[in-house]
């Protein structure tokens, strides 16, 4: 399913405490400044850009700590392994079973890339530009889960949360992203591009998996009720080497992926 929005559709999505961070403003004043800027460009530029949001909802069961999709795709993950940690891994969101529970969604949001390059003649608005697209990249992905919640998954069709309450996850299940602690490896891409054929909403990948344009975001969603965020953290030796055996490659090519994680 492609869903294709106007920036008037997400803005109100927008977690402006990222946008914020970006600019390493702690100060209210300046906050609330950048922010009328900001807001100022996005109603400037409304008609010109869209942001674009894929998905695929899948019959899907976990075998140990991969996710299996009903075409037999596989999707390794990884556990926790710290002194201390709860162990968890995202498979453990799915069920090895047929049941409520034993589908997922795969899913990629983007923003027109020319948002930022018809900005490369001034690099302040350059730099306001890609921040804002980036902002929306995620703030579309808030808008399309919440419609797949509501609507086309429907396991929440009674859901009355406010967009302040969505931004602070009160909602049932996660929406994980490639990159982020819990899903770390972005060589995850190329598995999910295979299954949702990402170009559709105009995202190539990098030979290290990273998305093009910058301002795209890609990822899972889950639906059991005690699913919740987490972050792998380190590994061990032996899990990248099982990890590896799991993702059927070599485990020098993966190591450089889970660096930080090591």
């Amino acid at each position: 399913m492609i869903l294709s929005y106007d920036i008037s559709d997400v803005s109100p999505y927008i977690n402006w405490a990222y946008f914020y961070f970006a600019w390493q403003l702690k100060d209210e004043a300046e906050q609330r400044r950048i922010r009328s800027e900001a807001e100022t460009f996005l109603a400037e530029t409304e008609g010109r850009y869209r942001a674009h949001a894929l998905f695929l909802l899948v019959d899907a069961h976990s075998d140990g700590d991969d996710i299996v999709l009903a075409d037999g795709t596989c999707l390794p993950m990884l556990r926790q392994q710290a002194v201390g940690s709860d162990c968890l891994c995202l498979a453990d969101f799915v069920s090895h079973r047929h049941s409520q529970f034993s589908k997922v969604a795969l899913f990629a949001t983007s923003v027109d890339a020319a948002m930022v390059t018809d900005f490369s003649h001034d690099p302040y608005q350059q730099m306001m530009a890609q921040l804002l697209a980036d902002r929306l990249a995620e703030a579309a992905a808030e808008r399309m889960h919440e419609e797949v919640r509501k609507h086309y998954w429907g396991y929440a069709h009674d859901e009355h949360l406010s967009i302040h309450e969505m931004l602070q996850e009160h909602f049932q299940g996660i929406r994980p992203a490639v990159g982020y602690p819990s899903l770390p490896d972005a060589s995850l891409n190329f598995l999910l591009d295979a299954v949702l054929g990402m170009s559709q909403i105009g995202i190539s990948l990098t030979e290290s998996g990273a998305m093009r344009p910058h301002a795209s975001v890609s990822g899972l969603m889950m639906s059991h009720p005690k699913a919740r965020y987490f972050a792998v953290g380190k590994i061990g030796e032996d899990q990248l080497h099982d990890y590896a055996r799991r993702r059927r490659l070599p485990v020098d090519v993966l190591r450089k992926f889970l660096i930080a994680n090591l």
